[in-house]
């Protein structure tokens, strides 16, 4: 069947000009103005002077920007490595189940993910409450002082951590299930045949087939956790939120409390520039972990 070039091509760019124009008019129009606003001292609406450089060279001096990378690099640290690592357990052990059973389980750990944050919020809070929690009953039976976890320093952010680790981990888990499952049994089977162990066959057999799902699950949470915001938010509220700083929240206190649209427009970039070249360097390096293993 003759086909006309030109007309396959104008066929093609209607189908595609849809989701062209969407994408150019809220993801790279409002990344052009971020980077330009970036460059004066425009208040959140409204136009500024040019101000050039500065506002990056005064990231540079900002004490709480400084807080803000370490603390959202502190909260990587706890939530991406561990969180995939409880996703793969539990669809280790979510796949040695059967039937109803195993769809009950899986929902149970998946229902968390389709809460919205203010639940999530709500259900932490009542658990971990200092004057109400649940969990303060808990410490009260056992005679174990009360730890005010959302208006300590030391205990804010792992907090949030574990709640993130409970709120995220469901959609991890699906992308583990659904890789275990693409994994044929006939290899399991001969693995059985020659008296592997479960260890041998998790570290030569499921590890390894399982590696692009891993990279793709760390990738995913690492890009997340980095923009990490919602939750410290709320769990700050009525407590010390300069403390539990990180760089969305910088970038919302600079916009929306502090009216200074270029300062936190140029923190924004920053950010688009971290999120970017980690999320680059960690993809090179699973590449060659992942070659390294071939």
């Amino acid at each position: 069947m003759l086909r006309n070039p030109r007309t396959e091509f104008l066929v093609a760019l209607v189908l595609v000009a849809p989701f062209l124009a969407i994408y150019l008019l809220v993801f790279v129009y409002p990344t052009v103005q971020m980077l330009r606003i970036s460059f004066t001292d425009a208040p959140l609406i409204g136009a500024g002077n040019w101000v050039g450089l500065d506002n990056y060279l005064r990231l540079d001096n900002d004490p709480m920007f400084r807080r803000a990378v370490w603390n959202t690099a502190y909260f990587v640290l706890m939530t991406v490595i561990p969180g995939t690592i409880v996703a793969l357990l539990i669809a280790l052990g979510v796949s040695r189940l059967k039937g109803r059973f195993q769809a009950m389980v899986l929902a149970l750990f998946f229902l968390p993910y389709i809460l919205p944050v203010s639940v999530v919020y709500l259900i932490w809070d009542w658990t971990l409450n200092f004057q109400f929690g649940i969990a303060m009953h808990v410490l009260d039976w056992l005679d174990i002082p009360r730890v005010p976890v959302f208006k300590s320093r030391t205990w804010f952010l792992p907090a949030v951590a574990w709640v993130t680790i409970w709120w995220t981990a469901g959609f991890s888990i699906l992308l583990f299930l659904a890789g275990l499952r693409a994994i044929p049994p006939e290899i399991y089977e001969a693995a059985a045949l020659d008296n592997s162990t479960r260890w041998t066959t998790f570290t030569r057999i499921t590890w390894p087939l399982l590696w692009p799902i891993t990279s793709l699950v760390f990738t995913i949470q690492l890009i997340l956790q980095l923009k990490i915001f919602d939750q410290v938010y709320l769990f700050s509220i009525g407590g010390r939120p300069n403390d539990n700083m990180v760089l969305v929240y910088y970038v919302f206190q600079r916009a929306f409390q502090q009216d200074q649209g270029g300062r936190a427009a140029a923190a924004a970039v920053a950010l688009f520039v971290l999120v970017v070249v980690v999320s680059v360097v960690q993809f090179q390096l699973l590449r060659l972990a992942d070659g390294g293993r071939k």
